[in-house]
């Protein structure tokens, strides 16, 4: 069968037309927020699945905990003939000279074992909630922190980008004067050797914006979103007012992990239950109805295990000593709440210093300071060299401007993280 070319040519100017004619517009690529990013990452993210089935899991040992012992079935046929017996038929050597035992044992628990083992599972499942909750603090952090990368690379793509738009009219300009004879060769080659470096930090810049759209999919869910996707959202310097003590206070409320660690003592108490109550020794009774020799007869029995030696000593010493080592866990994690957040704290504080020293006039003065010396070079007020350093000036603080809007944001971030919540006082 033969395909026409021409036609498979004209096949997606024939789609466009027909969207244009009927209205239709070609689908738009995807953008993402930081909070549908987060709740993207919360719902795909494989690693968080994997983590929840703990908690399927721990909710199936509750159904193993709670379930009673299974009944014995027992019974036995004895002294059978390999023969025929001599002088009497089978069914009466059977009835009368052979032995037939039925019986039903249970193994009845004292101590309330399976109300403490189904405690003791639901403690467990209580503390793998949160440790699932905690796991979903630490993705919610690295989801806005690769954001925040993003947003970065995209700022310092256009700011690469001007740069070089901006650039390339000076060169332009400095090629007029130098046919003009305004400036000599040597001096339009130096400035046209320098638009390599513009150039290169444009494609720098693409190629990390393209590796932290990446990153940040792979943590979304690599099929979540489609490769094209793109971010959206206000990259820019937010003062907040916040105090130490009132972060401190609402971590202890909110963090995940010290509220693992609340329950950890609890389940810790629990399994010491268990253990004392597997110390009680279980009665086994038993019925039996036996045919022998022609008589039937019904018997029953008793089993108790006598705790000379066995009383589950060494267990319920071990599994008192875990409760003590959950209390000590409690409280290195409430101090380890108390430092995170006074860490990132700090750490934003520093961040907000610097962002506003820029605010306080260097941005304006890097701007004025490239702007004035552009003007002069231009019009053979200025060397050279003046115009190149004023540019790399200006370069060097628009870009750190930038990384410190990224710092502080991550920071934010970073305190959102210890605090346990994105709501912040």
């Amino acid at each position: 069968m033969k395909v026409n070319r021409s036609v498979l040519r004209a096949a997606p100017a024939c789609a466009l037309l027909s969207q244009l004619v009927f209205g239709q517009t070609p689908p738009r690529p995807v953008t993402v927020t930081l909070d549908q990013a987060i709740q993207t990452a919360l719902q795909h993210n494989s690693s968080l699945l994997a983590a929840r089935t703990t908690v399927q899991q721990s909710q199936a040992q509750e159904i193993t905990a709670n379930l009673r012992p299974n009944p014995t079935l027992f019974t036995d046929w004895e002294y059978l003939p390999l023969i025929h017996p001599a002088g009497t038929g089978v069914l009466d050597y059977l009835h009368d000279s052979t032995e037939g035992d039925i019986g039903l044992s249970y193994l009845f628990e004292r101590g309330k074992k399976r109300q403490h083992r189904l405690q003791a599972a639901k403690d467990a499942t209580a503390v793998a909630r949160f440790q699932v909750v905690d796991n979903e603090r630490s993705v919610t952090f690295q989801v806005a922190q690769l954001f925040i990368n993003v947003q970065l690379a995209q700022s310092t793509l256009e700011l690469a980008r001007q740069d070089l738009k901006s650039y390339q009219d000076t060169v332009d300009i400095s090629e007029a004067k130098y046919k003009s004879g305004g400036i000599s060769e040597n001096d339009f080659l130096k400035i046209k050797l320098q638009a390599l470096q513009f150039q290169q930090d444009v494609q720098q810049a693409e190629l990390a914006r393209a590796q932290a759209l990446s990153d940040l999919r792979q943590l979304l869910g690599y099929d979540s979103v489609p490769a094209d996707y793109d971010v959206s959202g206000v990259f820019d310097y937010q003062p907040l007012t916040l105090t130490l003590a009132d972060l401190q206070a609402k971590a202890l409320d909110n963090r995940p992990d010290l509220r693992a660690a609340v329950l950890g003592v609890t389940a810790a108490g629990s399994q010491h239950e268990l253990a004392k109550a597997n110390g009680k020794v279980d009665v086994t009774g038993s019925g039996n109805y036996s045919h022998v020799n022609g008589i039937s007869a019904f018997t029953f029995s008793v089993q108790i295990p006598l705790p000379i030696f066995d009383r589950n000593q060494g267990e319920i010493a071990r599994t008192h000593y875990a409760v003590n080592q959950a209390q000590h866990q409690q409280a290195s994690t409430r101090g380890q709440v108390m430092t995170d957040v006074r860490d990132a704290y700090e750490a934003l504080q520093t961040s907000d210093r610097v962002a506003q020293y820029f605010r306080s006039g260097y941005l304006d003065v890097s701007q004025k300071n490239r702007e004035i010396s552009e003007y002069a070079y231009r019009r053979g007020a200025a060397s050279l060299l003046d115009f190149l350093d004023a540019e790399r000036s200006y370069r060097a603080t628009q870009l750190a401007w930038r990384q410190t809007i990224a710092a502080y944001l991550t920071a934010l971030e970073q305190l959102r993280e210890a605090v346990g919540t994105r709501s912040l006082p």
